[in-house]
């Protein structure tokens, strides 16, 4: 009988060990769930981390009461690229962001070696979409001061040269169409990257050449007129990117004639404006965003209506077209353009002496300061929605950490040249705990660091040219954060290599 029951224990210790072996396996597809997802541990790699979402700090941004009877617009410049000098640098310029530069760039400890840099910043300032631009435009927009080439040739091996081309836009007096569709009269693509944007672009690779490379020396020196190895760009598929990057790549290097390659993804799957397609983060945005009934949405829009009524009085934007009036995106677009390039407010075109004024503009301005606020910050689904419409990204941007880390150094430098629909759901997913619409050239840059002695390593994120401070309890002040914790908060979002971002765009 004694036997017997040392054989039982025996037999039922292997069944428990054997349950045990595979219950990992057993459980990993429903870990996978969209429902199930936000419950699942960060990763093998770290302990617990919080995915919750947390509200950002209360600021009058965040103040729909500031945004409709405040005045000013915080303190903001929205008129000129050059912040004045009287002003701090970091001061909020939507015409040209504040960045990483050496005069306010802060060196760590000596005990931290710097690895890897990967940075997404938004195109420079450019004309406005054609669909931002009133029916009649009052007065031309021309860009004769600028050219945006585009050509092919020969490469691997070289061939025949080919001419560096440029469009200018025309019209023909022949053409009974012109006039008819709503833009500048002028030689503008709407969009383009004017002159002046071009310019900032070539300054901002400036400074992040005189940072990375002559302050801390992580790019090697280039001195063969191209880009140095260990280094990459990367664009949309929006062409307003690429013209941008070609400023920026001159800017660091010089680099005038040696070819550099963007990559870019394809258009229907890029992570990086993003376009892949996500019908649930779609969906969850529309139960608090744009077209929305959300009570809140709604309330900034009612609260509002009068000036709508006004602008549309003077801009002859019909009161019943839809895109104009579920979001205040247009109106801020058209007005913001025309004040970062010294053009004059507009005025009613059969009427001269009524036109828009700067109160009116202030307050366009400030909602829609507010709007990306509570898109992106203020809603509590707005991390939800941003995970899914954005982790695929985040998922690379984890993926490329991992690699450094673990001993692959043939990139020491990446550089994303997006929009403000890529780096405002990235703030979201680092839950920023203070949120504002992301300016033209506004950049988010990552650090990875080693500590000497092995002492692991340490992510430092910077916006701005500042350090972030999110909402969320597992980031917090994201300066010298484990990266083990920084991992395993974004698995825990994303998956690993973005695998949980299917599941989540595709879940009812």
């Amino acid at each position: 009988m004694q036997n017997v029951n040392v054989r039982q224990i025996f037999m039922y210790s292997i069944a428990i060990l054997a349950t045990i072996a595979i219950l990992p396996a057993m459980l990993s597809p429903l870990l996978s769930l969209p429902l199930l997802a936000g419950l699942r541990m960060a990763t093998a790699e770290s302990s617990e981390v919080d995915l919750s979402w947390y509200p950002p700090k209360n600021n009058s941004v965040s103040s729909l009461a500031s945004a409709i009877n405040g005045t000013g617009i915080y303190g903001f410049i929205f008129n000129s690229s050059q912040t004045p000098s009287s002003l701090p640098y970091f001061t909020y310029n939507w015409c040209n962001m504040p960045h990483v530069r050496p005069q306010e760039y802060v060196k760590p400890s000596s005990k931290y070696s710097l690895k890897y840099v990967e940075l997404i910043h938004r195109h420079h300032k450019r004309t406005p979409y054609a669909a931002n631009t009133f029916p009649v435009e009052g007065y031309p927009w021309d860009c004769h001061d600028s050219g945006l080439f585009y050509y092919g040739e020969p490469l691997n091996p070289a061939g025949n040269s080919s001419a560096p081309t440029y469009w200018t836009v025309f019209e023909d007096a022949a053409n009974p169409y012109n006039g008819q569709v709503g833009r500048f009269a002028g030689n503008c693509e709407f969009p383009q990257i004017t002159r002046e944007g071009l310019n900032d672009a070539w300054q901002h690779g400036k400074d992040l050449y005189a940072v990375y490379q002559e302050k801390l020396g992580l790019i090697t020196n280039s001195n063969d007129g191209k880009a140095p190895r260990g280094v990459s760009f990367r664009v949309s598929n929006n062409v307003i990117t690429s013209q941008v990057a070609g400023m920026v790549i001159n800017g660091m290097f010089g680099i005038i004639n040696a070819p550099t390659p963007l990559l870019v993804q394809p258009p229907t799957i890029d992570s990086l404006e993003p376009t892949y397609s996500c019908p649930a983060a779609s969906s969850l945005k529309n139960q608090y965003g744009s077209g929305s009934t959300n009570p809140t949405w709604q309330r900034h829009l009612r609260d509002s209506a009068n000036l709508a009524s006004e602008l549309d009085r003077i801009s002859g934007v019909s009161p019943s077209a839809p895109d104009w009036h579920v979001t205040w995106d247009h109106y801020f677009d058209n007005l913001s353009a025309r004040l970062c390039h010294s053009k004059p407010l507009p005025c009613n075109v059969t009427n001269p002496s009524l036109c828009i004024h700067q109160d009116q503009v202030n307050e366009v301005f400030r909602l829609g300061e507010w709007e990306y606020n509570w898109l992106y910050r203020g809603a509590s689904n707005s991390l939800a929605a941003s995970t899914a419409s954005y982790g695929v990204w985040v998922g690379e941007l984890a993926s490329h950490l991992r690699a450094v880390s673990k001993g692959d150094h043939s990139m020491v430098y990446r550089h994303n040249v997006g929009h403000d629909g890529s780096v405002s759901p990235l703030l979201s997913i680092l839950q920023i705990d203070e949120m504002v619409w992301p300016g033209m050239g506004a950049e988010v840059l990552f650090e990875l660091y080693e500590k000497a002695d092995g002492g692991g390593w340490f992510v430092r994120v910077l916006w701005g040219g500042q350090v972030v401070r999110s909402s969320s309890p597992t980031l917090g002040k994201m300066d010298m954060v484990p990266l083990e914790r920084v991992l395993a908060y974004f698995d825990g979002l994303v998956g690993l290599h973005a695998n949980l971002i299917p599941g989540k765009c595709s879940a009812a």
